[in-house]
């Protein structure tokens, strides 16, 4: 392949997610860090786990679990610092990843299923991995948090 031709071609980063492997496009990603020290705090939602501290910066710290698998991810080796747009500007975030992470480039392909933060997929050697709307991730776990707790309030 041709340096012009591979220079066309979108990369992307390949993570993992519970025991879920996910994609992110690479422009999203800042980079990748070791766990840092996460500072927790009381509130009342499940996807922010806490925040970090990071480059003088305090990152709240997104899980994508409850979105991707429907439940709450376990502690991470490492972290994913991800740009978010919000209306006109953009925030740095934390999220857990469980695993290992890998740049791959490939041409992204209509999702192979129903769900609405899915904007496509990559296909890995046979592997379709599920390419993320960050937001729409973001808004899916919002959602079942939201859920979750009028559940809970409405229990006797």
């Amino acid at each position: 392949m041709s340096a012009e031709h591979s220079s066309l071609v979108p990369s992307f980063v390949v993570f993992q997610v519970g025991t879920r492997r996910v994609a992110l496009p690479r422009d999203a990603v800042a980079e990748l860090i070791a766990s840092p020290v996460l500072f927790k705090f009381p509130h009342t939602t499940p996807l922010v786990t806490g925040v970090a501290l990071r480059r003088g910066r305090i990152l709240p710290v997104l899980d994508l679990g409850p979105a991707v698998m429907g439940t709450a991810s376990v502690a991470a080796r490492f972290f994913l610092v991800v740009e978010r747009r919000i209306e006109n500007r953009s925030e740095r975030c934390a999220i857990p990843v469980h695993g290992e992470c890998e740049l791959v480039a490939g041409i992204m392909i209509p999702p192979a299923g129903t769900e609405e933060f899915v904007s496509g997929c990559l296909d890995l050697n046979g592997e379709l991995i599920n390419v993320l709307d960050l937001e729409k991730a973001i808004a899916a776990g919002v959602r079942r948090d939201e859920a979750s707790v009028a559940t809970e309030e409405a229990l006797p």
